[in-house]
């Protein structure tokens, strides 16, 4: 069963993605009593917005990279993320 009392706001995505996947495999187990599937469902949301603003972040620094005329890199600009 996850159970994990570090701070979600500090975690990195590969360590928040894991207890979210297995908080998600506790709560369709169904074998979780209700207030703790209340408590996990809670963890599982706060985790997901970490995951999502995580991924926002890395989104913003990917750039793109331009290229001369003849193919070949002359830079990078922000990536268009319309």
């Amino acid at each position: 069963m996850a159970e994990n009392n570090t701070d979600v706001k500090k975690m990195p995505f590969e360590r928040a993605i894991d207890e979210l996947e297995s908080i998600v495999k506790d709560l369709e187990g169904g074998k979780v009593p209700l207030e703790k599937s209340v408590e996990l469902y809670e963890r599982g949301e706060a985790l997901k917005k970490r995951c999502e603003e995580l991924l926002r972040q890395a989104e913003a620094r990917v750039e793109k990279i331009t290229l001369s005329a003849d193919g070949k890199p002359t830079g990078s600009e922000p990536l268009d993320v319309d």
